[in-house]
């Protein structure tokens, strides 16, 4: 009975205080929870972070290989007195890029400023080397990244100046390019510049290149195209009101340059996703669907116009679906790549001849290829993106945007070009002597030759015995 007594009394003495522990387990069991949610999810958001940079790193490599695709294409299209200059320029391009890039271009392109360029990172200063500065990229695999692209850019100028530029005057137009020409139009795109909001054609209208058919191939192309201009044709070219032709001295590592520039456009456009979405493969796939069709356009095209399938066209039909493509690769479906691929191919046939006629002497077609294609390409971005594409129910808008950006950067690039490629002649010159040019820039520049032992003539063609 006491025990009883006992008990009931402790009971209506601590009751309401047991009640009282109800809600409290409650707050402690959601807070736990909660805390739990919020830490697998920080623990997701820092996985993302983690496989974004990773995915950009390795988007970064597969760019900077494309270098060695360029060196065996230019090489292989060209003469073999020529082969270790080409292959010097295209190697010491993306040194030079590199350094130019880091300590004046990536600020001009991406550091805050105003409409025109950046004003602030230059030599990555006060720059955070492990935190998410560009979205979930840090800084370093941004700029390697971007890097990559800015080298991109000066290597087309290489093909078109082949055979009689100095090397020492090469060099001096790519660092100003990827320090300072470059990286302005690319801050008016990419960088937050006035192209990225042209709200004065609509509300969120803005020039659309996703990965870079106007900001690295056409600006690589128009300054090609003006370095062609300055240097004039190659010794022999043109003749009596005829184009004779020069051919390369080796289409197997040519060939072998095409299929790097291939799979290298696997890390260009999809990396230009900036993160491991699953839009990457999607991406991967609308550009290798461009690069075929191009690839069989221009081979029909050109076969039907010589009477034979033309093998330095089958590769620069691939490279002009590939880029053509590069604009558009983020909102332009399956029969829109083929589209733009298909069209690519044709047009960079009828290019080559035009400039041939018109006797713009550019050895391996990349004014053709990165310059005129990378403006089909932009262009077809109004037409064909599935969003604000003109066929896609999107209006002229988009298009207007397009052609606004292109006549932009084309004029800033022409001008800026120009002017670079006048004063570097004034100062050191820009062509070889004639001499040189017979005997090749392989000696004349570089006393060495990649084929030594190999007899070569040394003609006006320069052709090979």
């Amino acid at each position: 009975m006491a025990t009883r007594a006992l008990s009931r009394a402790f009971g209506r003495r601590f009751a309401w205080g047991w009640l009282a522990c109800v809600p409290l387990a409650f707050v402690i069991v959601a807070t736990w929870g909660f805390a739990a949610h919020a830490q697998d999810a920080a623990t997701a958001d820092d996985v993302q972070v983690v496989l974004d940079n990773i995915w950009i790193v390795i988007a970064a490599v597969l760019v900077i290989f494309m270098n060695a695709g360029f060196g065996m294409l230019e090489t292989g299209f060209c003469r073999q007195k020529n082969a270790v200059n080409i292959l010097t320029k295209n190697l010491i391009v993306f040194a030079l890029a590199t350094v130019s890039f880091w300590a004046l271009g990536f600020a001009l392109a991406f550091g805050e400023g105003n409409g025109i360029l950046g004003l602030t990172g230059f030599f990555l200063a006060g720059s955070d080397p492990v935190a998410p500065t560009y979205g979930t990229l840090t800084t370093p695999v941004f700029f390697l990244f971007q890097a990559a692209f800015a080298g991109t850019a000066a290597t087309i100028v290489s093909g078109a100046v082949a055979e009689r530029v100095k090397f020492s005057s090469f060099i001096i137009f790519s660092v100003l390019l990827t320090a300072i020409c470059y990286p302005i139009t690319a801050h008016w795109v990419w960088g937050g510049g006035w192209l990225s909001d042209m709200s004065f054609l609509g509300e969120g209208v803005a020039f659309s290149d996703f990965a870079g058919s106007t900001v690295v191939h056409s600006v690589g192309g128009w300054a090609a195209l003006m370095g062609a201009i300055f240097l004039g044709p190659r010794i022999g070219k043109y003749q009596n009101g005829a184009v004779n032709a020069i051919p390369g001295h080796n289409m197997s590592i040519a060939t072998l340059g095409c299929l790097i520039l291939w799979i290298g456009w696997f890390g260009f456009n999809p990396g230009s996703e900036l993160a491991a979405s699953l839009n990457v493969p999607q991406i991967a796939l609308v550009t290798n669907l461009a690069a075929a069709a191009g690839g069989i356009a221009a081979t029909f095209t050109a076969w039907a116009l010589s009477g034979k399938p033309d093998l330095s066209m089958v590769i620069n039909g691939i490279l002009a679906g590939l880029v053509g493509i590069t604009a558009g690769c983020g909102g332009i479906g399956y029969w829109g790549a083929i589209i733009v691929g298909l069209i690519a191919g044709v047009i960079v046939v009828f290019s080559v001849g035009f400039f041939d006629s018109i006797k713009i002497d550019d050895p391996v077609g990349a004014t053709s290829v990165h310059l005129v294609c990378g403006i089909w390409g932009t262009l077809a971005v109004g037409l064909f993106d599935g969003t604000s594409g003109l066929f896609f129910g999107g209006g002229a808008t988009q298009l207007i945007a397009q052609i606004i950006g292109i006549i932009a950067i084309g004029l800033f690039t022409v001008v800026a070009t120009s002017i670079i490629w006048i004063v570097v002649k004034s100062i050191v010159g820009i062509r070889v002597s004639s001499e040189e040019e017979l005997k090749g820039l392989d000696i004349g520049e570089h006393g060495m030759e990649a084929y030594s032992g190999f007899l070569k003539d040394t003609s006006d063609m320069g052709g090979i015995i």
